[in-house]
């Protein structure tokens, strides 16, 4: 190969022979170091050996090859992996996607198309690595520890999922800024949203809901209607007081008035 790449280290969880044996000859000419695993291993193993990704064929382990995948990328949220396997279809596809799995490869397919891919997700993983080393990002009264899946309230994590993290992360990455809800969709889900697909919206809901009681004294996440959501700390606006008998009486006129307005 004319272009040197970077030392990786990958687990390789397949049973196909051929497949392995091509894989295995272009891992050793790229000066990877793997392992190749023919059945699954627990997710502690993998973490023992420091692995940047993991290629696995989810097929390999039947029925229990989903539960695997939710499990070592539910626990495993620095290690990067790459579901290989065969006929995948389109609804698998994104069922593995969403469970939280970096890239889909259907086989068959080229040796050296599933390298390009392992490295494609290894320099994302590292590029999220460098972005930690710059410190927790701190907007309002929350602090977001990207190295930790975490954001913080006075020193108390949030009950955040993986997603909700996620989705927090890239808001307040672009703090100040509108971002489209289809964007937000291709960042965070990691491929392109479906016309009608309300999962961005919900997923708000959800995250403002959190963040606002942990944090009431701040409205951190803003909707722009008809094209998307801005982040940033600004003061919660306190219920106004009840008006007395007379200031009542005078504005009775005015909101009648407000009620009859065009909206």
């Amino acid at each position: 190969m004319s272009q040197a790449r970077s030392t990786l280290r990958v687990a390789v969880i397949d049973n196909d022979s051929g497949f392995i044996r091509v894989l295995t000859n272009r891992m050793n000419s790229a000066g990877w170091q793997h392992r190749v695993l023919a059945s699954a291993v627990p997710p502690q193993e993998l973490v023992a050996m420091k692995v940047n990704a993991v290629l696995v064929d989810i097929s390999v382990m039947a029925e229990e090859g989903w539960s695997y995948l939710e499990r070592i990328c539910g626990l495993l949220p620095d290690l990067g992996v790459i579901v290989c396997t065969k006929d995948g279809t389109v609804s698998q596809r994104v069922r593995g996607l969403r469970i939280g799995a970096d890239d889909w490869i259907n086989k068959p397919c080229h040796p050296e198309e599933a390298l390009a891919r392992i490295e494609a997700v290894a320099r994302r993983r590292r590029r999220v690595r460098n972005e930690t080393e710059q410190g927790p990002l701190v907007v309002g009264e929350i602090e977001i520890r990207v190295d930790r899946y975490q954001a913080l309230v006075a020193g108390e994590s949030i009950d955040l999922t993986r997603r909700e993290f996620e989705l927090l992360q890239l808001l307040a990455e672009n703090e100040g800024s509108v971002l489209e809800r289809e964007a937000i969709y291709q960042r965070v889900w990691g491929y392109a949203m479906a016309h009608g697909d309300r999962s961005v919206d919900v997923f708000i809901r959800k995250l403002r809901h959190k963040l606002e009681k942990r944090s009431p004294g701040f409205s951190y996440i803003h909707t722009h209607f008809g094209v998307g959501y801005r982040f940033a700390a600004e003061t919660s606006v306190p219920d106004a007081p009840a008006p007395d008998k007379e200031g009542s009486d005078r504005a009775a006129p005015q909101s009648a008035s407000a009620l009859s307005a065009p909206v």
